[in-house]
């Protein structure tokens, strides 16, 4: 049985490659999020609360552990906060990805670090593993810097970059089609950008190609992502039709007009065919995805009511 920690594993990445783990006999894993309690309760999954910005923290649960595989999808990804609090940032997406590394240089463990498209500037997308890298937020910044630690430290890696990730979890924070959906359903209308272009990414799927990633034994840079590249505006329309609501209140507005504190690639999107033929995955398409994130949230409302009898 293959030994493997996931950082994070109360977010919605986290909790994804949980449930895809859990159901095979080969791993032996432990859960592990800086909240107090998992969101799992299953006795069968050991949790450990961890501060990963915490070097001797980080240090004493790897070395008590030994994972051979460590997943760190811990991150602070909201682009505007880590503009305005620089510091939060730098330890939350680069410390603690060098408190990962000595010790898991120590144990022999390789490390599955999830980076973003935004460590691209978006002039000139969609792009390949094998384009250059020049990001125009601190965010994208400090993504970028976490990549080049890692290649650098002479551990065992593989980076996967993703974007505009989406799906249904367990007091999981907002996303882009979880907030969008709220308002439709709330009735209020929603203005979403159209000159920002990517490529909207089912969680499952992702979680999906880095079970395949462990299995296969691949490391290196892989850009993965959903099949369609399209604008904000236009996956909030397919949404509002997947999810039978109003598209009337959604209005197309333009980046500049948000003021946003960082700013962001706006042409960008992957290229994914190196991860589909090394990993034999196919990424869904945006209806696809929110059919598969419709049916999430059905089954979610249904085991509520069945819990709250």
């Amino acid at each position: 049985m293959k030994r493997v920690l996931i950082t994070g594993s109360n977010g919605l990445l986290g909790q994804k490659l949980v449930e895809l783990l859990s159901r095979s006999n080969n791993y032996n894993l432990l859960l592990t999020s800086k909240q107090k309690q998992s969101v799992f309760q299953e006795e069968m999954l050991p949790y450990r609360q961890l501060d990963a910005t915490d070097r001797h923290e980080v240090r004493s649960v790897l070395d008590e552990i030994e994972p051979e595989v460590i997943i760190n999808t811990a991150a602070m990804t909201n682009v505007d906060q880590c503009e305005t609090d620089r510091e939060a940032a730098w330890r939350a997406n680069v410390v603690t990805v060098e408190n990962l590394l000595q010790p898991s240089k120590l144990v022999g463990a390789h490390l599955i670090h999830i980076s973003t498209d935004y460590v691209f500037d978006g002039k000139s997308g969609p792009y390949n593993e094998l384009d250059r890298p020049n990001p125009l937020s601190y965010y994208g910044r400090t993504k970028l810097a976490s990549e080049n630690i890692i290649r650098t430290s002479g551990v065992s890696y593989t980076i996967i970059r993703t974007m505009i990730l989406y799906g249904a979890g367990y007091n999981v924070k907002s996303n882009f089609a979880l907030w969008v959906l709220k308002n439709l359903i709330e009735g209020k209308p929603v203005r979403v950008v159209d000159d920002q272009m990517g490529n909207p990414t089912l969680a499952d799927d992702l979680a999906f190609a880095i079970v395949k990633i462990i299995e296969l034994g691949r490391s290196g840079l892989y850009h993965i992502s959903g099949a369609d590249l399209v604008s904000r505006y236009d996956f909030a329309l397919a949404l509002a039709e997947v999810f039978e609501t109003n598209k009337k209140l959604v209005t197309p507005i333009k980046t500049v007009s948000l003021k946003q504190p960082a700013a962001r690639p706006m042409k960008s999107g992957f290229i994914t065919l190196k991860a589909q033929t090394d990993l034999d995955i196919k990424m869904s398409g945006m209806y696809h995805g929110l059919t598969v994130l419709k049916n999430q949230l059905n089954a979610h409302v249904k085991q509520h009511a069945a819990n709250v009898k």
